[in-house]
């Protein structure tokens, strides 16, 4: 994509400004770049629920004004987005119509057989909703075959007799999902023109386009999905577009994808299941920003906001991709970073049910509205930040002074809780983090120790708001050190959102064994859709030259109902060798299951993947420094902690230098954050601005 060239009218150079925007259940957080100069400008301001552009627009405009420029001198603003997540969380998604082949009018009501739970998980499992009802599914006569020929003909007048049934009936999007459509679009293709005709104006989604691979199920629950969310989506970013151009900022929107790639509006509109994570994706990627710049490459991420933790995983500055998204009970086939969600977040209400008499730490939140108690808006119960506050872990004041600490709200709301159990003020305060603490340890586990990495191999990088605050005792838990804290850890999601790239995909469905694959016909496959994809980077300008391409295939043993994803050297295509390529397979076999069959390999899917050189954002570099701190030394405090009290030291991050190591107990306070250092530890900033966090040894 070119990039205009912006005259700034308070210094009269020739200047590019990106903003990047991240939407968090509590907070808003907006990043500021200035490209010349690598100057940054950071805003944090409440989100708003009802409508996430109002707290967008305030954001941009504090963000314009501490920079002293106009919007207009903005090139481009990139932006993680909750919206299509919470459309599907909250149920608020439209009324959509279902084409499926005669006889498999119920694909979405029998799914799959696979239960979550464990053991016994069936006896207490209630089994979602579908998101289409029956009677708005409707049976097309068709069939196309396996082989992609078509054996019975679509019968267009029954389908035009069907369609007038569902006029009336409220519907706002339609999904066509035919068997074996991924073979053969054709009959998709004509139906969808059917549906124009009889039910003009409504937006379509075909599986063949969505996810043109083998398995219906999962095929059309992608479509579904997609369609379900593609007028939320839509009419959300056409209105913020809107909004923007009217105050002047008329630079491109670009929108942050599920797996940490860059869609222009167009395409996040016509895709919009691509984007349902995008918010966490923002953050794995401005981990991995944060991680070059302090020299790790194998990282755990741990995200909490306000409302909840992302948590994922980096190996070799590469995170792990995902072939499925989830989001609640559902699961679509969509790429995405591997981010696992748990309701753990500052936010988070500590209660105390009266059958138990026994703790327990969200997944209820306070949200941006009350908040906690401690922030004075009204809220009453004791949260996360209330916990962290009655234990000294907080200062008196956040976002560099806009917001003021009210203690004693907060020492109400967890003396209810303490009082509910019997115990102390501050025993309550800490059985709050420690609960809180162990939710995340699990979610960690799930991305290293379940997926066959050892935690004590990784670092951990904490960020979020609420991050840092946890990070000393979560790598305790884990033994992954050293802890980075990044610069501006509140806002690292708009880092990412400014550090990413666009980024496009195409897939076939093979499903042919090795020995049944003539040479060069997978080296063909894969170049076409290495053009298929660079199409779509072409229309944004993004030059060949700046285009980076990833190609993939799909294996698994013959007779298996599941596949792994080996990667494809690309410069090695004209001599593409399937032995190595069963090599690799059988080496990631080993490292998930411990074992290899000597059964004949098959290729499922192939898919190339597309994308522009990330957008560089020059790093800072902190003046060099001894190891003493005093300078950025400016209270004393006392905080609580292993069941008493500690003398500890509060710093000023911002006066920090390369070099400077603060011995735990201390505080370290930001503008967006605050990272406390735990006793027995000790945090050192590197020349970058990061704070490693080690044991003393």
């Amino acid at each position: 994509m070119s990039r205009r060239r912006v005259t700034s009218r308070v210094e009269g150079a020739s200047t590019v400004y990106r903003l990047g925007v991240d939407v968090g259940g509590t907070f808003t957080d907006l990043l500021l770049i200035d490209e010349s100069s690598g100057r940054t400008h950071r805003v944090k301001t409440p989100s708003t629920p009802a409508d996430p552009s109002e707290a967008i627009l305030t954001g941009v405009a504090k963000a314009c004004a501490a920079a002293g420029i106009r919007p207009a001198d903005i090139t481009r603003v990139m932006h993680g987005t909750t919206v299509a997540t919470n459309a599907v969380l909250e149920g608020k998604g439209a009324r959509v119509a279902l084409l499926v082949t005669s006889g498999y009018r119920q694909v979405l009501q029998i799914a799959r057989s696979l239960v979550p739970g464990g053991l016994a998980g069936w006896i207490v499992w209630p089994k979602p909703e579908p998101l289409v009802d029956l009677r708005d599914t409707i049976e097309v006569r068709e069939r196309i075959g396996a082989d992609g020929s078509v054996v019975a003909a679509l019968d267009e007048e029954a389908l035009r007799s069907g369609l007038r049934v569902l006029a009336g009936r409220g519907i706002e999007a339609v999904t066509v999902a035919l068997l074996n459509a991924y073979a053969n679009d054709a009959h998709e293709r004509r139906v969808a023109e059917i549906v124009r005709e009889v039910l003009p104006g409504l937006p379509i989604s075909l599986s063949s386009v969505v996810l043109p691979e083998i398995r219906e199920y999962e095929r059309t629950m992608s479509a579904v999905v997609n369609a379900y969310v593609s007028p939320v989506v839509s009419r959300y970013l056409t209105n913020l577009a809107a909004n923007l151009r009217e105050r002047g900022a008329e630079g491109d929107l670009l929108v942050l994808r599920s797996d940490g790639g860059l869609a222009s509006i167009t395409q996040a509109a016509e895709a919009p299941v691509n984007l349902l994570i995008s918010g966490p994706a923002g953050g794995v990627t401005g981990a991995l920003w944060a991680a070059r710049l302090a020299g790790h490459g194998n990282l755990l991420t741990l995200d909490m906001g306000g409302t909840s933790t992302d948590v994922a995983l980096i190996e070799d500055f590469a995170p792990r991709i995902r072939r499925e998204t989830e989001v609640g009970h559902l699961s679509v086939r969509a790429p995405s970073v591997d981010v696992r969600t748990v309701g753990a977040g500052g936010g988070s209400i500590a209660h105390v049910p009266e059958l138990t008499r026994a703790l327990r730490v969200g997944p209820s939140s306070a949200g941006a509205d009350p908040g906690p108690a401690a922030y004075g808006h009204g809220g009453t119960e004791a949260t996360v930040t209330d916990a962290n506050v009655v234990l000294g872990y907080l200062p008196a004041a956040l976002l560099g002074g806009e917001m003021t600490l009210d203690r004693d709200a907060a020492r109400t709301a967890v003396r209810q809780v303490a009082d509910a159990m019997g115990v102390s003020l501050e025993r309550a305060a800490a059985g709050i983090i420690e609960i809180v603490n162990e939710a995340m340890f699990g979610a960690l586990r799930l991305v290293s120790v379940q997926q066959g990495y050892d935690p004590r191999d990784f670092a951990l990088i904490c960020f979020g708001g609420a991050g840092p605050l946890h990070a000393n005792a979560l790598a305790m838990l884990l033994g992954s050190w050293p802890v980075i804290i990044p610069p501006s850890p509140g806002i690292l999601n708009a880092y990412g959102d400014v550090t990413t790239q666009l980024r496009n995909e195409a897939s076939r469905t093979v499903l042919r064994q090795f020995s049944e694959i003539p040479p060069g016909e997978l080296a063909t496959l894969l170049t076409a859709l290495r053009e298929q994809a660079a199409a779509a980077l072409d229309e944004l300008q993004v030059r060949r030259s700046d285009q980076q391409v990833v190609l993939e295939v799909d294996v698994r043993y013959h007779g298996q109902g599941f596949e792994l994803t080996v990667p494809v050297d690309e410069t090695a295509l004209n001599g593409l060798d399937l032995a190595k390529i069963g090599e690799v397979f059988d080496a990631e076999h080993v490292r998930l299951f411990e074992f290899k069959l000597d059964s004949e390999r098959e290729i499922v899917n192939v898919r190339a993947i597309v994308q522009g050189v990330p957008d560089t954002v020059p790093p800072a570099e902190l003046p060099s420094g001894g190891p003493d701190p005093a300078a950025a030394r400016v209270r004393e405090t006392r905080i609580w902690f292993a069941g008493s009290e500690h003398p500890a030291w509060i710093y000023d991050r911002a006066r920090l230098a390369a070099g400077n190591r603060i011995p735990g107990p201390a505080i370290v306070t930001e503008m967006d954050s605050t990272t406390l250092v735990l006793p027995g530890h000790v945090a050192e900033a590197d020349r970058h601005g990061n704070l490693l966090i080690r044991p003393v040894r």
